[in-house]
């Protein structure tokens, strides 16, 4: 990754309440990341893999050395850290825009003066947030740092939300309840839809770690209070897959009784039909057997009366299962 691949990922936008500022940097120098400016400055790259700008970025900007370590730590989990004045955030994402689920590591540098967001991949959701500080809509400009991280965390989840519905609704449709069939099909599109709850969840739940570690954040010019309500909108995205899970298990649960319920109808169709004929080839082996002295082989009525017996036999046992319910 060079130099110039870094400055056509990096954007700057410069605001305050009365002024707005969108630029591109054209070289290192320029990035000045301070809580001394007069504006609020949103510093936004796409890509993760420019250790040795960021040691650059650092060093220039007199920031504390142990974000070099964590720059550098390309598998991290869930993590706020507190470098002075300096929040480190760091956060597995859950990508939504492709066909399949895929996460992204998103970290953020936050400071009372700045805001830097370093994005895995190119593309985002925030485009509204931007177009809000560009129009001066609602009251982000008037704001700090905190509130424009609440609100990028709140597009992370509302677009969570979004996704999650979506993907409801033509589950709704295709896993119908009165359509449950215990067809390979079905089965596989129920656990493709669970494999997707899980993706959610795990990364809804990762979300609500980081929110439950920003609150407990102490550094000036920087309110926690926005961030309940981004844990109460993910609380209710987690109780909501959790119902949806559950009920893919109810479904699971029945397409296994209705399976077991068609296998009991086979076996008790053979145990009848077993116990039926079970006797009369008891009858026609005894009559089968090659021995000369069978007195009632010489009857003149023998084969009749043995059909007789046979038939009164499957009458019999037709009757008794009939009485008894069994079909």
């Amino acid at each position: 990754m060079t130099e110039n691949d870094f400055l056509k990922n990096t954007n700057l936008i410069s605001y305050s309440k009365e002024t707005y500022n969108k630029t591109d940097y054209n070289q290192l120098s320029d990035i000045i990341i301070s809580n001394k400016t007069t504006t609020i400055d949103w510093i936004n790259t796409y890509g993760n893999s420019y250790e040795t700008i960021f040691k650059k970025i650092v060093s220039q900007n007199t920031l504390d050395d142990f974000l070099l370590k964590l720059f550098n730590d390309k598998e991290h989990q869930n993590k706020v850290i507190l470098l002075d004045d300096v929040v480190f955030i760091s956060t597995k994402i859950l990508v939504t825009t492709d066909k399949t689920l895929n996460y992204e590591q998103m970290i953020f540098l936050v400071s009372s003066s700045y805001l830097w967001s370093i994005q895995e991949k190119n593309g985002d959701y925030f485009n509204w947030i931007r177009e809000r500080l560009e129009n001066n809509k609602g009251i982000v400009r008037r704001k700090k740092t905190d509130y424009l991280l609440f609100l990028i965390l709140e597009s992370i989840v509302d677009n969570y939300q979004d996704t999650y519905q979506q993907n409801a609704a033509l589950s709704a449709d295709r896993l119908n309840a009165s359509q449950i069939k215990p067809t390979p099909a079905f089965t596989a599109a129920v656990e493709h839809r669970k494999q997707e709850l899980f993706d959610f969840k795990k990364a809804a739940l990762g979300l609500m770690n980081t929110i439950v570690k920003l609150e407990k954040i102490e550094i000036d010019n920087f309110d926690i209070k926005y961030f309940s309500e981004i844990k109460e909108e993910t609380n209710h995205l987690i109780s909501n897959i959790d119902f949806e899970l559950q009920e893919l298990e109810s479904k699971i649960n029945l397409i296994f009784s209705i399976q077991g319920h068609r296998l009991n109808e086979v076996m008790k169709t053979l145990t009848i039909l077993s116990v039926i004929f079970i006797p009369l080839t008891f009858l026609a082996g005894i009559y089968g057997m090659n021995f000369t002295n069978i007195p009632e082989l010489n009857w003149k009525y023998g084969y009749f009366i043995l059909l007789a017996i046979m038939f009164v036999i499957t009458v019999a046992a037709i009757w008794y299962f009939k009485r008894k319910k069994w079909f």
